[in-house]
């Protein structure tokens, strides 16, 4: 099955502004992973917990402003922004499920209208609250309504494993639209095991699968370190699957990109950074990248032989980490539609 969408004068024109913005050089910034959330709408526990606690909790939902100002002290262009599933209410409905689920994908292309330099939209589904029916009818609608390139699942939060036959069927007819499927991939439930990711990557390639926090993504240290090792070790044998680096070790996060530098292209140019905002602090988290790849440059590694040391991290590699990866993956995916 293959349905590239027809997308209305308006949303062409949006698109290509987009595909506009990721060809600049120099390469933007851009945080590859970052919810946020119409604090306006809140209703219920989610409304509760965010009025008792005026400062932060862990995910604390907030607004695009919000995002875009800590973007604006963070030096950041760009983010790829999803909906934030801690403030989306769940339950046993189905159609409230995909009502609310719906509305938050509204509000992510709302604010991607609000601030057209700032953010690139990307979308949600989650077809265990929805049922497979109703979850396939609305990827058709945010690829062909809403103009999303990037349609993403979080089996750990919303409960499914990652190779279900329901996750296959979504991201069949994800890729037959020409968009790009991207999970949360962590080590934080049983959901998301190496291996879950191992069968999507065989089955679907040559398509892209973005796999965002590499293993990451809320687990603890013990728990994470095998699956951190071992998200290194998939990526290099699939090179279909391009990651997003957050909510992570910072040790493991610089070893991936030692690993991926020195195994070239195409490797090289398969992962990127993100903060998982609000789950992490973008300001830190991009200090902290930025200092990394500082140190890259200056110091002698342990893990990386003499002779290779200074090929390495150049200039032009850190821009690639720090966004022109992203920028030539999601660049490619808005010029095919446009063709």
């Amino acid at each position: 099955m293959n349905s590239m969408p027809q997308f209305t004068k308006n949303v062409r024109a949006e698109l290509e502004a987009r595909r506009s913005l990721l060809a600049r050089r120099p390469f933007p910034v851009i945080d590859g992973d970052a919810h946020v959330t119409d604090v306006s709408a809140l209703r219920g526990s989610v409304l509760a917990a965010y009025r008792a606690t005026p400062h932060y909790y862990h995910g604390r939902p907030i607004s695009a402003e919000e995002l875009v100002a800590e973007m604006d002290m963070a030096e950041v262009d760009l983010a790829l922004v999803w909906q934030n599933p801690a403030a989306t209410l769940r339950g046993k409905n189905k159609s409230r499920n995909g009502a609310a689920l719906l509305a938050a994908n509204r509000y992510i292309l709302a604010s991607a209208r609000k601030f057209p330099e700032r953010l690139i939209p990307a979308g949600w589904i989650d077809p265990a609250g929805l049922g497979l029916s109703a979850a396939l009818r609305m990827t058709d609608a945010l690829v062909n309504d809403l103009g999303f390139l990037v349609i993403k699942m979080n089996p750990a939060q919303n409960r499914f494993p990652i190779d279900s036959a329901e996750v296959f069927a979504v991201v069949e007819r994800i890729v037959s639209h020409g968009a790009i499927p991207a999970f949360h991939f962590g080590g934080d439930t049983s959901f998301t095991p190496a291996s879950g990711l191992a069968r999507l990557a065989s089955r679907f390639a040559p398509n892209r699968i973005i796999a965002v926090h590499m293993g990451g993504g809320g687990s603890s240290y013990n728990e994470g370190e095998a699956l951190y090792r071992e998200a290194r070790e998939l990526g290099l044998k699939n090179p279909n699957l391009f990651f997003v680096q957050s909510a992570k070790r910072d040790c493991h996060i610089e070893s991936d990109f030692i690993a991926y530098q020195l195994a070239g292209a195409p490797y090289c140019h398969n992962i990127a950074v993100g903060s998982d905002a609000p789950y992490g602090r973008l300001s830190w988290n991009f200090g902290g990248y930025r200092a990394m790849f500082a140190s890259l440059r200056n110091r002698r590694h342990p893990d990386v032989r003499l002779a290779e040391q200074p090929k390495l991290f150049k200039p032009v590699a850190e821009a690639n980490f720090l966004g022109g990866n992203l920028s030539r993956l999601l660049g490619d995916g808005y010029a095919a539609w446009l063709e």
